[in-house]
Formats: C-alpha cells, sequence, structure tokens
C-alpha cells in the first residue's frame, strides 16, 4: 500500500491562509500553461524532416497539414534520393499552429511509410562579419570531393549554407561526371584574392573545374 503524506488538514488551511495574506495565492498548472502560451513570439519556427519511399501525393499529404493548421513554409528542400523522397521544411507560425502541426505530423509517421522529425528552431540572423560566396564545380566524379572541399572551407573558418550535388553521364562520351554547387559564408576578414588564389589550387590538385564568385543579389 502506498502512503501519501500531505500534513494536517488544518495545518494546510492555515498555509493557504498565510499565502493569501503575503499575495503569494499560486496558479493552477492550467493558468500557468496559459500564460506560457500567451508570453510566447508571435511568430515561432519549426524545423521538419521527413523521409519515405517515393510515391505520387507525399508532398501534398505532408503540406496540407501544415496549411490545415495554419502553418506557413518560409522555406524548403525537397528531392528524391533513390527510391526514397526526402523533404526539409521550416515553418513559421504561433505556438497553436505549430503545436497542431506537430501533432498531425505523427498521427501521419504512424500511418503512413514517412519517418518524420520535428525542431523547435529560432530564425537565422543576418551576419555582418560574412560575406556570402557561391562555388560551381564540375569534375570527372572521384571519392571524396565534398570532404575535400568541406575540410579546406572548415580549416578557414568558412561556413557552409548550402550545399547540392550531381552525379550525371557526360552528354557525348558517357564519363561519370560529378557537380557542386554551394553556398558559403565567408569571414570578411579574409583577404578574398588571397582565398581565391588558394582555392583555386586546391581544385587544380583535384583535377576539379571551379568557380568562386560573390553571390548575385
Amino acid at each position: 500500500m502506498t502512503v501519501r503524506c500531505y500534513g494536517s488538514s488544518l495545518a494546510r488551511r492555515k498555509s493557504r491562509v498565510a499565502g493569501r495574506a503575503r499575495g503569494g495565492v499560486r496558479n493552477p498548472p492550467e493558468s500557468r500553461t496559459l500564460l506560457a502560451v500567451l508570453s510566447a513570439p508571435t511568430k515561432q519556427y519549426l524545423a521538419i524532416s521527413a523521409i519515405g519511399a517515393d510515391r505520387t501525393g507525399m508532398v501534398h499529404e505532408l503540406t496540407r497539414i501544415i496549411s490545415d493548421c495554419s502553418g506557413n513554409i518560409a522555406e524548403s528542400r525537397m528531392a528524391a534520393l533513390g527510391s526514397e523522397f526526402a523533404m526539409l521544411l521550416l515553418v513559421s507560425g504561433n505556438w497553436h499552429a505549430l503545436a497542431r502541426i506537430e501533432s498531425d505530423l505523427a498521427r501521419l509517421a504512424e500511418t503512413s511509410s514517412l519517418s518524420v522529425h520535428v525542431k523547435r528552431t529560432e530564425p537565422k540572423t543576418a551576419r555582418t562579419d560574412m560575406v556570402p560566396y557561391s562555388v560551381d564545380i564540375v569534375s570527372l566524379d572521384q571519392t571524396g570531393i565534398v570532404a575535400g572541399l568541406s575540410g579546406f572551407l572548415a580549416s578557414r573558418g568558412i561556413d557552409v549554407s548550402e550545399v547540392s550535388t550531381r552525379a550525371y553521364a557526360a552528354a557525348h562520351t558517357g564519363a561519370p561526371m560529378f557537380a557542386v554547387q554551394m553556398v558559403l559564408q565567408i569571414p570578411a576578414k579574409l583577404p578574398i584574392a588571397q582565398l581565391r588564389e588558394e582555392f583555386m589550387d586546391f581544385c587544380d590538385s583535384l583535377n576539379l573545374d571551379a568557380i568562386l564568385e560573390p553571390v548575385k543579389s
């Protein structure tokens, strides 16, 4: 038998009276939850990743939930990866809208082949100490291209904002080719001329045809 000891009834009454006299009336849990909701920022953000066997209607199923719950898609990336289809989305909305989206996506994952992950996040603030640049690279397909590029950039404190890669066959010869597009955030303190020279030398060492240029606004 479990015994719970709460103190005597008289003691509890005295404690409540003393609390009121000091102005220390406590809010019930429901009130605290409501206060937290009301004090939350009007617009909040939810990062969503989903992947599942590629089939017709996947994009509609997921985006319809967001729309029905009054969410707004701020950013998205979607692509077929082999026989799978992957979706990355940044969704904005008020606290109630995002809570509904989280709940409905959990039900969608239970009743479909989709694997869904969600995480509350914050909008990314603009960096005034960084300069945006883009990289375009084409080469014969070989192991370690992305690893080599990312290592070169990380060693110089350069952030990678976006990466897109594609393997394909050359139009006339059928040779296996590999293309990389990146968006970088380069520290403004880095001398660009020196960085460009080092980057081109690095790409030449791997037989990569590369272009490094400022992002066009």
